[in-house]
């Protein structure tokens, strides 16, 4: 008498099961990757693209600081002007001290109007701020207060571009 072995018959859908389970598994698997390799693409793009907008920045930025002051170069054209008249014209020394204070005043307003303006020290308490102290001297004059102006101080805007150089009262 032959026996056969059967198998018992719940052991092949278990095999399907797991066969379906792994299938299902590697389709899980296979759209993670997919996604992944979605993902790091966009990655890579906007990488690609902030490095591009970094040097699109850069070359703007060398652009703007070349060309800042041109506006500022255009109005002292007419002072250039100025001068190369006043040079040709040196024969009368009276007229020539004239156009000379005329470019001077010219260029003065052309500073001004960029926002340059001197630092006041005229009777001014010192302000280390605004001020450097090149020499103190004794005086009737309370403690700390501007006596002499040796080199005038200039400030841009609410920036100081130059210190005053100053002699101040002290003891």
């Amino acid at each position: 008498m032959e026996s056969k072995k059967e198998e018992p018959k719940g052991k092949k859908p278990e095999e399907a099961k797991k066969h379906d389970a792994k299938d299902a598994f590697q389709k899980q698997l296979e759209e993670k990757q997919k996604t992944i390799d979605e993902l790091t693409d966009t990655l890579k793009r906007l990488q690609a693209e902030f490095e591009n907008y970094k040097k699109r920045v850069d070359k703007e930025k060398i652009e703007f600081v070349k060309f800042a002051h041109a506006d500022v170069v255009a109005q002292m054209l007419s002072v250039l002007d100025s001068f190369e008249i006043a040079l040709k014209n040196t024969n009368d020394k009276e007229k020539f001290v004239e156009g000379i204070k005329i470019i001077f005043a010219q260029f003065h307003s052309v500073l001004e109007a960029e926002g340059l303006k001197p630092i006041k020290t005229d009777n001014e308490k010192f302000d280390p701020y605004k001020h450097e102290v090149l020499m103190k001297e004794e005086s009737d004059k309370p403690e700390g207060t501007i006596l002499e102006e040796f080199q005038k101080g200039y400030m841009l805007n609410d920036k100081v571009l130059r210190f005053s150089k100053v002699k101040v009262s002290g003891k």
